[in-house]
């Protein structure tokens, strides 16, 4: 199918929009509580386990979980933000995009 300057106006605001939701990720973000690997940690005796971030996302079509560091937290968490956004963002895109093809069909004939 050859553009149509509707088209590249289409292309060229997406790929505005999305220059600017880099990083973008799926997947959540998940604060825990583990003991740690010291042997005679105090809190851990105690039963206070520490706090620790994890990021769950899918990978082949299987569930998976990375540790994360929490100076990462933050960042880790716009970027999930971003990939809520641009998935909103295509959502929205196709109804667009028809509407254009069929004006485009239409002004055609």
């Amino acid at each position: 199918m050859n553009d149509h300057p509707a088209d590249t106006a289409l292309r060229q605001n997406f790929l505005h929009q999305i220059q600017k939701l880099w990083p973008a990720i799926k997947g959540s973000l998940a604060q825990v509580h583990k003991p740690c690997i010291r042997p005679n940690c105090a809190a851990c005796a105690r039963g206070d386990n520490h706090p620790a971030f994890i990021l769950s996302f899918t990978d082949q079509g299987r569930r998976r979980c990375m540790y994360v560091p929490a100076e990462l937290a933050p960042r880790l968490r716009q970027a999930l933000r971003n990939g809520k956004a641009l998935e909103t963002l295509l959502y929205g895109l196709g109804p667009e995009l028809l509407r254009q093809y069929r004006q485009q069909r239409d002004t055609s004939h």
